[in-house]
């Protein structure tokens, strides 16, 4: 009965900003909100880790950053994110660079994760917003596994079901020192609009 009522919830707060045009507002007021904040960027901002950031502007703190315990760099373009009503944590990152995307599943091994949710496509409106960080298939024109040396890390996509709003995979990423494997659920939800917000918050909630 809760969770029916706060997605009413949820819905009537979506639908009467989408009404008023009052997103960019409400965009605005989260930035504004967050500069409030003394929170430190050290990390983000040392040189050696910019060509890690995908956006100049988009930072993790420093006291919530994910920090990773081998490979080249202990940095990542990550945040921990706890939600103590919920009793929950989650992980934000930006969408993998060609450079960081052995760091991305680095950290969802280190991390104990048990699922990815990708909120873009790959590209949008002619521009990359995302890696290829997954293995696409054999089916697909592509391989089956992709091999991450430096972290001795590879991920294998299991299975792949393709639905009208998001696509859900199963990916095997196995620890090639140990040879242990943890299948992680990735669902990528494909009709959320680059720099917009999808026409209701039902299917993806």
């Amino acid at each position: 009965m809760g969770t029916e009522t706060d997605m009413n919830s949820i819905e009537r707060e979506f639908q009467e900003l989408d009404k008023n045009g009052a997103w960019a507002v409400a965009y605005q007021e989260i930035r504004s909100e967050s500069l409030k904040f003394d929170f430190t960027l050290v990390e983000a901002k040392k040189s050696k880790n910019k060509n890690l950031n995908r956006y100049r502007d988009v930072s993790p703190y420093d006291h919530t950053r994910i920090i990773l315990s081998k490979g080249s760099s202990d940095y990542i373009n990550a945040s921990l994110v706890k939600i103590e009503q919920a009793r929950r944590q989650y992980i934000l990152t930006q969408g993998p660079l060609p450079n960081t995307t052995a760091h991305f599943w680095l950290m969802v091994w280190e991390q104990n994760c048990k699922a990815v949710l990708m909120l873009n496509k790959i590209v949008e409106k002619n521009q990359v917003k995302c890696h290829q960080y997954w293995p696409v298939g054999s089916k697909n024109g592509g391989d089956d596994v992709m091999e991450f040396t430096d972290v001795n890390l590879k991920v294998e996509l299991a299975s792949e079901t393709e639905g009208p709003y998001f696509t859900t995979r199963i990916l095997r990423l196995t620890d090639v020192e140990s040879g242990s494997s943890r299948d992680i659920l990735h669902f990528h939800y494909t009709t959320w609009p680059d720099f917009g917000v999808p026409q209701s918050p039902t299917v993806f909630l």
